[in-house]
């Protein structure tokens, strides 16, 4: 498929409704806590041209981090004081996590909100990256930086539901494995909610 007609797929998705997801979506005997404080955050969607087509950019995150070490991860992070909105904390933290400068970004929309279980509510941003980059992954925050085909990401039937235990009780998830990246949580979560738009 030309990279001009996945470009108006991804734009034309924004234009479907959906509601906000969370990691609790197939857990519906998991109780929220009362009060509970969400802390905004922004990661970024960002597919690039390859020499098949646009490409996912993701990242492995470090095993050192407190949060989801060693978890495939959208470059991004949480809202800092110097943020403008959700859109810039994406922006600025996928310059300092893998090098992309955010003037080879173009933002095309933003994505329904996305609950986590560490309480994060965060704001997928839909972008396209102008011009090829070379990642300059954080060593302190990123392992290592690799691309998806856009067919794996937006296709439903790449998506399977898992479990484990977590805290005492079975959790379930979804997983898009891909090669030797096990995309699974929140993040594959956030792209079954982007397939399902892509395919309505």
């Amino acid at each position: 498929m030309p990279i001009t007609d996945q470009i108006e797929i991804l734009k034309a998705a924004l234009g479907e409704s959906s509601a906000p997801s969370s990691d609790f979506d197939l857990n519906p005997d998991v109780q929220m806590p009362a009060g509970r404080k969400l802390r905004p955050a922004g990661v970024l969607v960002a597919f690039q041209k390859g020499p098949n087509g646009l490409e996912l950019v993701l990242t492995k995150r470090s095993s050192r981090l407190k949060h989801h070490p060693g978890q495939i991860a959208f470059p991004g992070g949480k809202v800092d004081e110097g943020d403008a909105d959700v859109i810039a904390a994406a922006l600025r933290e996928a310059d300092e996590e893998i090098g992309l400068n955010p003037s080879n970004v173009e933002v095309i929309g933003t994505l329904p909100c996305h609950e986590t279980v560490t309480a994060f509510q965060v704001t997928p941003v839909l972008a396209l990256v102008r011009d090829y980059f070379t990642p300059i992954p954080e060593p302190g925050e990123v392992d290592e930086v690799f691309s998806v085909p856009f067919e794996h990401v937006v296709d439903p039937a790449r998506y399977s539901i898992q479990s484990r235990r977590w805290q005492g009780r079975r959790r379930h998830y979804f997983t898009a494995p891909f090669g030797p990246y096990y995309i699974w949580g929140a993040t594959a979560r956030m792209l079954r909610g982007l397939a399902d738009r892509v395919t309505r």
